[in-house]
């Protein structure tokens, strides 16, 4: 039997990948062999992969689809710029945590091997072009995720998270999971060009592929947040470490956006008539439900939680248009929603101390008068979570709301907007509470430089891009386009 022939020239779109998991590896075994006092290593080596990898990335950026890997692995422009947004955001995870995991005994080798691993399952998630490389994608991310929220072993708050997160998880996967085997019942192939030509070409078996659309879509409900798959979303924000919660709500949800658009808007694309009422269903329940829900809290990452499902929602509103131009906007919706979710949460740990968690509404009263440049920035920042103008929040909505418009769904736009008008009330109630009640806690703000100048340039991007989102626009347009 002659041995198959390895061209090293297919395993060129996935240097990335392949250099993600060779620096873990690396990472692990370092951190193995230094002691407590060296951990910083693991840290420096984790920033230094995330500019590896961007370097590679944009050496061997694709003008045009690439496939690799026998068809399991696709390089396109919409792949390569999610991967550098995703590099770019794990990278501010990484500079925001870092004092809060110190403080806290966490800050060990693991969370950052957790991190990467995480990372290297978003990146083969939005490179997938093949069902079985989205499943072992998201597995990757998925059990990744499972062990960060569980990381604070003495915390039987996180460990319950992390046991609801596990078990809702993996419900959801099984879903995923059957949903995909009927649409390879009746399209006979798993790769997502095939079944996009063979449904094209007509089918007989339309009972079976319904029902593999609604598993599917349901399984991406559950990974996104979505109404009536949220439960787990409030529970885990709380319960994991606030670092840990600043990471899973800000980069998973891109990779999670790719995972949507490679499965609805490239396999199922010519199935939009199934799938589009059911987004319809989701994003409506999103909203509201997120809205509503959010203004009874008094924890700010149960109230963030429930604000992700509602922006969720919004980003629903994009997807199911099922054009380019609805999908360049949930694109560019789903990159402002994760600039905003770093601040929101970013800003908890900026607060935060040892022993004091800076998580609940009233810890934020009075912040002007111990930081008036942070309270200006999280105004900055809930202003656009609320789509206030001159906010890139404003321009995220409208964008997603015009591509429904176009489609004829007035009363879903309106819809939106007045459930949007329901979330502006929960974040100006932060606003009111930094500029016009007094202060509980007078202790000084201590964070270092690099933090704090990375949270100004988060919360001023967020003001820039309001008043500038036309590149920002035009890249995601551009990357949609040269993609489908």
């Amino acid at each position: 039997m002659s041995p198959i022939p390895i061209h090293l020239g297919q395993f060129a779109p996935a240097l990335p990948e392949i250099f993600v998991l060779a620096m873990v590896s690396l990472i692990l075994v370092i951190d193995a062999a230094v002691d407590d006092s060296k951990r910083y290593l693991a840290y420096v080596l984790s920033l230094a992969t995330l500019a590896g990898a961007a370097f590679l990335t944009v050496h061997s950026f694709s003008t045009m689809p690439v496939l690799a890997l026998n068809g399991l692995f696709i390089d396109d422009p919409l792949a390569d710029v999610l991967k550098l947004f995703l590099y770019l955001t794990v990278a501010v995870v990484l500079v925001y945590s870092r004092d809060y995991l110190r403080v806290r005994g966490l800050y060990k080798g693991e969370f950052f091997v957790l991190a990467l691993f995480a990372l290297l399952g978003m990146m083969v998630m939005v490179s997938a072009s093949h069902f079985l490389t989205l499943y072992l994608g998201l597995e990757l991310l998925s059990l990744s995720l499972y062990a960060m929220v569980a990381l604070q072993r003495d915390s039987s708050v996180a460990t319950e998270a992390a046991m609801k997160y596990f078990v809702l998880g993996a419900l959801a996967s099984g879903m995923l999971l059957y949903g995909m085997s009927m649409v390879y019942g009746v399209t006979g192939s798993l790769a997502l060009g095939d079944i996009a030509q063979n449904l094209e070409d007509g089918t007989d078996l339309r009972i079976p592929l319904v029902f593999g659309i609604v598993f599917i879509v349901a399984g991406l409900a559950f990974k996104l947040g979505a109404v009536p798959f949220h439960m787990w979303v409030p529970d885990v924000y709380h319960g994991a470490p606030t670092a840990m919660t600043l990471f899973i709500g800000s980069a998973p949800k891109i990779a999670a956006f790719a995972f949507v658009i490679r499965i609805l808007g490239q396999g199922l694309e010519s199935q939009v008539a199934e799938w589009r009422d059911m987004l319809i269903i989701l994003a409506v329940l999103s909203m509201a439900v997120g809205n509503f829900a959010a203004i009874a809290q008094s924890n700010l990452k149960r109230m963030l939680a429930y604000s992700t499902i509602s922006h969720m929602g919004f980003m629903l509103l994009g997807i199911l248009a099922g054009t380019q131009n609805g999908y360049g906007s949930a694109m560019f919706y789903v990159l402002v929603y994760a600039l905003m979710s770093l601040g929101g949460f970013g800003m908890i740990l900026l607060l935060s101390r040892a022993g004091f968690e800076a998580d609940q509404l009233d810890d934020f009263k009075g912040l002007n008068q111990r930081s008036p440049w942070l309270a200006f920035l999280m105004l900055l920042l809930m202003f656009s979570m609320a789509g206030v103008p001159p906010t890139v929040g404003f321009y995220a909505k409208l964008s997603v709301l015009q591509a429904v418009v176009e489609l004829g769904y007035v009363w879903l736009a309106v819809a939106a907007v007045l459930f949007s008008l329901v979330g502006a009330f929960y974040y100006l109630r932060i606003v009111k509470l930094m500029y016009f009640d007094a202060p509980h806690d007078t202790a000084p703000i201590i964070a270092s430089p690099d933090a704090r100048l990375l949270m100004s340039a988060n919360g001023l991007a967020v003001l820039a891009l309001g008043i500038l989102p036309q590149p920002l626009m035009a890249v995601c347009v551009h990357a949609i386009g040269a993609s489908f």
